[in-house]
């Protein structure tokens, strides 16, 4: 866990909004949808690296895209800089009130130390063998010789990693239920996360009206699943994460409650399913439209080395970052890179920009794993899992699994790519997944 540093001080400060386009809101959304990453590029190399722009519903929000201011709001007061409120604005109705994401200060620390332990170290590789297996199961079912979306497959594999090993689903009657009542949520919350004017009930049939029955048919399954969890005998034997967070008390000596399991458990299926899923279409989308690297990488698994194979990861979330941005809401004046910003302002470190300067990764458009080889990551150039006391808690088990998975299905998958153009970037969610889902070819199993 990074430091949580004071305030930064400046001496000279502008009381004026940072540059960046003063075109409608409206207008900026759309130039935002058709091409994400594009669009904070292009903003970056026009206007430096302080930006603003306004979005609908969230007014004029401040980007920053410079490692050194990146760390001052990573490492800057929790109490200044409110994460957790600024979550809230799009996660609260999906993941609610008592998820370590839609926490600030020391609720969220509360909440953060209890949820480490089990996404951390030995914990973590524990699960090594059940995420190889889900993984060669599926590729079972993959189609010979035709194109075929491979996004699909790896929200299957995800998922199925999230209910075994963090939910415990053991019965595979309860397994199937849980698979489509995320399906649904997720799907339902797609437009309530993207669009949060719709969130208001207009009929059975509206989005919002939709999204809350699906939300209520999920949270019943939890419910249901931790009450049993309880009852169980001999259920802490089990080293499921939730099993592990039964287990888990405060310093006070309470144990978590139900409302608390629910927020976690449903943080851990969006962050930890949908998410991952989305990294690992696109390490295969980028990794099948460039032979060298894909030489090397069957090269340095068929070696049994690792070295590869994480930089490649590394690679794809820095040209490929699946969260665009993430938010900080200023609770105080502040000054950010020489810019004196009113309380209530959105500063958020713009990920997509900062992996792709030039000066910081030359020939930023390029897929090229060998530059996660010669040297350490830059903390605060490199944030696909954010950073500071708000760093991702699952990062460790996202970059763990997609090394099994991938591995699986180099090993298991002779792949090709249909066609050499890249996919475009799509917002999917709160993520950005490849536009066509990473359309492959299975050319035979191995």
């Amino acid at each position: 866990m990074e430091h949580v540093a004071a305030r930064p001080q400046f001496t000279v400060a502008s009381p004026t909004l940072p540059p960046g386009p003063r075109l409608p809101g409206v207008l900026q959304g759309l130039r935002y949808a058709r091409d994400p990453v594009g669009f904070f590029t292009r903003l970056h190399r026009r206007h430096g690296n302080v930006f603003s722009l306004s979005f609908p519903y969230f007014g004029r929000i401040v980007y920053v895209a410079d490692p050194g201011i990146v760390k001052q709001v990573f490492t800057g007061d929790p109490a200044l800089f409110h994460a957790g409120e600024a979550n809230a604005t799009v996660l609260e109705p999906t993941l609610g009130p008592s998820s370590v994401l839609t926490l600030d200060e020391d609720e969220h620390l509360r909440q953060r130390k209890l949820l480490l332990p089990p996404f951390h170290g030995e914990s973590v590789s524990r699960y090594g063998e059940l995420i190889r297996e889900i993984t060669e199961r599926d590729i079972k079912s993959w189609p010979i010789g035709r194109p075929f979306a491979l996004r699909p497959h790896t929200q299957r594999i995800t998922l199925a990693v999230i209910l075994r090993a963090v939910f415990g689903v053991r019965d595979e009657v309860r397994f199937k239920r849980a698979s489509a009542l995320v399906g649904e949520f997720a799907r339902r919350a797609d437009l309530i996360t993207q669009v949060p004017l719709l969130r208001r009930d207009l009929g059975r049939f509206s989005p919002w009206s939709r999204f809350k029955r699906a939300r209520a048919a999920l949270d019943e399954f939890i419910y249901e699943e931790v009450t049993a969890r309880r009852a169980e005998e001999g259920g802490t034997e089990h080293d499921d994460v939730l099993s592990l967070l039964l287990r888990a008390e405060h310093d006070d000596g309470t144990p978590m409650s139900d409302r608390e399991l629910r927020d976690e458990l449903v943080t851990v299926v969006g962050a930890g399913h949908e998410t991952t899923a989305t990294a690992l279409a696109w390490a295969l989308e980028r990794v099948l439209r460039t032979p060298r690297v894909l030489a090397r990488l069957r090269a340095s698994i068929k070696a049994g080395e690792d070295d590869y194979l994480d930089a490649t990861i590394k690679e794809t979330l820095r040209a490929r970052p699946v969260i665009i941005d993430v938010a900080r809401k200023l609770t105080a004046r502040a000054e950010i890179g020489g810019y004196e910003l009113p309380a209530g302002t959105f500063v958020l470190p713009a990920i997509a920009a900062l992996h792709h300067r030039a000066d910081l990764y030359p020939d930023p458009d390029e897929f090229r794993p060998e530059r996660f080889l010669d040297g350490k990551v830059d903390h605060y150039a490199w944030i696909p899992f954010g950073g500071g006391v708000r760093r991702c808690i699952g990062a460790a088990f996202a970059q763990y699994e997609m090394r099994v998975v991938l591995r699986a299905i180099l090993e298991r998958a002779e792949l090709s790519a249909p066609d050499s153009r890249p996919e475009r970037v799509k917002i999917r969610n709160v993520t950005l997944a490849p536009g066509a889902g990473c359309r492959v070819v299975l050319e035979r199993p191995l």
